[in-house]
């Protein structure tokens, strides 16, 4: 199996992971009265499954793009921004300029 594949598989199953460990602690600590709504309700492992599936979803998504990420190695070169120049010496330069024409048209009678 190629090397990223394996590298998916291993982190979108990281990814669900934590998210059974979220939605545990939901249920644990009673956010919003979820554990009374689901321990009281006939579709209520449902409603769990279904908020580990998606919460699974985006923290599988989470951790492989952080895994992805992680993969980069560091540059030891510069990346751009902006150089560090010598300290340049600025010289008043005379500069020629030639005598301009009158812009103004005159009129013929």
């Amino acid at each position: 199996m190629p090397k990223l594949v394996k590298l998916y598989i291993k982190n979108v199953a990281l990814g669900f992971a934590i998210a059974g460990v979220f939605v545990a602690l939901l249920l644990w600590f009673n956010v919003m009265n979820l554990w009374h709504l689901v321990s009281t309700s006939d579709s209520g492992i449902l409603a769990v499954g279904i908020l580990w599936f998606m919460n699974g979803i985006v923290f599988a998504g989470v951790q492989f793009g952080y895994a992805v990420m992680s993969l980069a190695g560091k540059d030891d070169e510069p990346r751009g921004g902006m150089r560090i120049t010598p300290d340049l010496q600025h010289d008043l330069v005379p500069v020629r300029v030639p005598a301009q024409r009158s812009n103004r048209q005159v009129r013929r009678r």
